[in-house]
């Protein structure tokens, strides 16, 4: 009989499952009270979530899921309990590889853009855990470096949604096994909770301080003994950046700037080397936003994988610090720096202040360089035939790409051409950008379009707001033409057979050094630009590695001498 009961509840559970909108509420509004006892690695969860049915039907279902090392112990509407279903589903959104779903049964069905408020409590481990990376074939040894995430004794550091799920969401599967399934079901989830609001209060059992990538707001009293640190903080757009919570009995530097570099015992030098480098470094983006500061705060593991989030870089304090440290600090600081609603724009921003450090201080050779060696993600998603399917253009742009990676990478490439094609090396048209004032997809356009006085409809079509690809630039053709008195005057043709346009640089090589001049050539288009040398031209490259292309096998063009021409 037992056999038979739990059965009957698992055909009630594949019924509703299967018919399922996962992703049919947003979370408006967390408010939620965070207990951590760090001795026995422990979090317990109280507090009222707010949803919305952002869907075109009404739902008498709602999808919770947290950690699968967390279990649901109640949820409730107006005090009274309502009837859900939990169970183990299996997403690599989270560190352990599945998530704790709870299927919840409303009482009545909510219409879409209707609003619902559930009180819910659960609670459980989160130990350090690296099954979902240990499925797909990563050794132990190099998975905790990467899934560092954990309550521990000694030290606790917790990421949110796409390593963590310790607080509520729902979203569809996703595997790592499934190439950009992950990132692109995050990436998914924050598209659809920028403007989401949280209010937590963390309670902890250690006398250790707590830090949370949010604003502190205010002061808490205390009456349970057993508590021996409460904060109360506030985050605003989760889904720009991941909730993230440490609590570690860190040692304080503060350089300068309201820069503070907290760091464990042993990490002294480490912290010195980051603090100064940290101090002067100039992420180049004016952004006409004040410094609010910056914590730095290390982690144990020596080779963890940095990790940025508002506010926030935790990474290894490594002495001396390595270019790759290095730039972590100058995506960090320039995040911090740039305030807006919108993920290509905050985070590509911060991405483009990468190589353009490496500009300032190696040169442009080296910038290009970093550009090309991290272009791979975006000529893979961008290879014909991935973009045909129905609505692609418009699902897969920058305003909306679900994919971070694809999005990091783009944005940092748009960003790049945008400085090349202003003749700005330093964006200052950033100084006009009111985070406040982007309340529709165009508002970026119009910013630099006002402070240049350039029609730039074109290009944020081909590369923002529809995604349709790359370009792919060629040499149509070359007349060198003797003019009196010596020299040549060369007419280049260039063709761009991909479906985006862009500006691109010409570059007319002779025997006494090179030429360069802009072109812009637009989809499925031809353009022509002359250029004038002095001595016999050789030959001519298209792109310097400045814009990104589906094929650069065919950039260069060897000029044949005059006797080969006849």
């Amino acid at each position: 009989m037992k056999l038979l009961s739990v059965l009957c509840v698992l055909c009630g559970l594949v019924g509703p499952t299967l018919a399922l909108d996962r992703e049919a509420f947003i979370f408006t509004n967390y408010d939620l009270d965070v207990r951590v006892e760090p001795e026995q690695q422990r979090l317990g969860v109280r507090g009222r979530i707010t949803l919305r049915n952002d869907s075109d039907a009404s739902q008498k279902n709602v999808v919770l899921q947290i950690s699968s090392s967390l279990n649901w112990r109640s949820i409730q509407i107006g005090g009274q309990p309502v009837e859900f279903v939990s169970h183990e589903y299996t997403s690599d959104i989270d560190h352990t590889g599945a998530l704790s779903e709870a299927i919840v049964t409303l009482p009545r069905e909510v219409p879409p853009k209707g609003v619902v408020e559930l009180d819910v409590g659960y609670e459980g481990i989160i130990p350090l855990d690296v099954t979902r990376l240990k499925q797909i074939g990563v050794p132990e040894d190099k998975a905790r470096h990467t899934d560092w995430d954990q309550i521990g004794k000694q030290f606790s550091a917790v990421r949110g949604i796409g390593y963590v799920a310790w607080y509520p969401v729902a979203t569809e599967s996703a595997s790592l096994s499934e190439g950009n399934s992950v990132a692109e079901t995050v990436g998914r989830w924050k598209i659809r909770h920028t403007d989401t609001k949280m209010e937590l209060l963390f309670r902890s059992t250690v006398d250790t301080p707590i830090f949370f990538s949010g604003t502190a707001s205010g002061a808490v009293v205390q009456v349970d003994p057993s508590i021996k640190k409460i904060f109360a903080f506030t985050m605003v757009k989760p889904g720009i950046s991941v909730p993230t919570f440490v609590i570690a009995n860190y040692e304080k530097l503060a350089p300068k700037d309201l820069l503070t570099v907290l760091y464990l015992p042993g990490q002294e030098e480490g912290a010195k080397d980051y603090g100064e480098i940290a101090s002067n470094i100039d992420p180049i983006l004016p952004v006409g936003r004040g410094w609010s500061g910056l914590r730095i705060l290390s982690l144990p593991d020596p080779d963890a994988a940095s990790f940025v989030t508002e506010g926030m870089l935790l990474c290894s304090l490594r002495s001396p610090v390595t270019n790759e440290g290095t730039l972590d600090i100058v995506y960090a600081k320039a995040r911090h720096l740039v305030l807006s609603p919108r993920a290509w724009i905050q985070d590509g921003l911060a991405h483009y202040a990468q190589p353009a450090f490496i500009e300032e201080q190696a040169g442009r050779q080296a910038a290009l360089d970093y550009l090309i060696a991290h272009r791979a993600p975006l000529i893979e998603a961008e290879k014909p035939g991935k973009q045909h399917a129905a609505g692609w253009e418009a699902a897969n742009s920058l305003i909306n790409a679900p994919d971070d990676l694809y999005l990091q990478t783009k944005a940092m490439n748009v960003w790049w051409m945008l400085r090349d094609l202003l003749g700005n090396p330093t964006l200052g048209v950033l100084l006009d950008y009111r985070a406040v004032d982007d309340q529709d997809a165009s508002y970026m356009q119009r910013v630099i379009e006002k402070k240049t006085g350039r029609d730039l409809q074109w290009f944020f079509d081909d590369w923002v707001y529809r995604d349709r690809g790359l370009p792919d630039f060629r040499v149509d053709s070359v007349y060198p033409r003797p003019i009196v008195g010596g020299g040549f005057i060369v007419t280049i043709n260039v063709e761009n057979l991909g479906d985006a346009g862009a500006e691109v640089p010409v570059t007319l090589r002779t025997e006494s050094g090179d030429v360069t001049k802009r072109l812009e050539v637009h989809a499925k288009s031809k353009a022509a630009v002359r250029i004038e040398a002095t001595t016999m031209p050789l030959e001519v490259v298209v792109n310097d590695g400045s814009v990104p292309e589906s094929d650069v096998s065919n950039n260069v063009f060897k000029i044949p001498p005059p006797d080969a021409a006849k």
